[in-house]
């Protein structure tokens, strides 16, 4: 099977810079690759194309992550994304009704901090995407990966929950 992985930041990426005294989102994809590295099976493309906080996404952003979804001959697709503006992103690729599998995945805490949330939910969209789904956009997030219309982000409790 073959993926391609668009990796846009988020806090799934973020690591500390000792200079700055800060989180921030690097502009590579050394989170994405200690995950990877361990997965024999499959022939993964990556494309890093955004490198922010997903609070810092435009519009503009989501119209070139489309453009870039597109341009793709493969149908599976994952996106590492930031989890503040994950629900927007997905709807804005809902609504452009892409023949795509599409799975937007995240961390609440970063990669560099706490490995098992980040590999959880980036492993989740493997399986997923290896079992036989419609096409259309998913997310997935703390044991869940379900249509994007029914995951939402629990602010108060810190988690993803499915909603009725």
């Amino acid at each position: 099977m073959k993926i391609t992985v668009i990796n846009t930041g988020g806090t799934f990426n973020k690591r500390y810079n000792p200079l700055k005294g800060e989180l921030e989102v690097p502009k590579d994809n050394i989170a994405l690759d200690e995950i990877i590295e361990s997965c024999f099976n499959i022939d993964f493309e990556i494309k890093n194309i955004i490198s922010k906080d997903s609070l810092e996404i435009t519009n503009e952003d989501r119209e070139f992550l489309y453009e870039t979804i597109k341009d793709s001959s493969n149908e599976n697709i994952i996106i590492v994304h930031g989890t503040d503006t994950v629900d927007i992103t997905s709807r804005f690729l809902d609504d452009k009704k892409l023949n795509k599998k599409i799975v937007l995945t995240g961390a609440m805490v970063p990669m560099s901090i706490k490995k098992v949330e980040a590999t959880l939910n980036f492993a989740q969209a493997i399986g997923f995407l290896n079992a036989q789904i419609e096409n259309g956009v998913y997310i997935s997030m703390h044991g869940c990966v379900i249509n994007h219309e029914k995951l939402s982000k629990n602010r108060e409790i810190g988690q993803f929950l499915v909603s009725n």
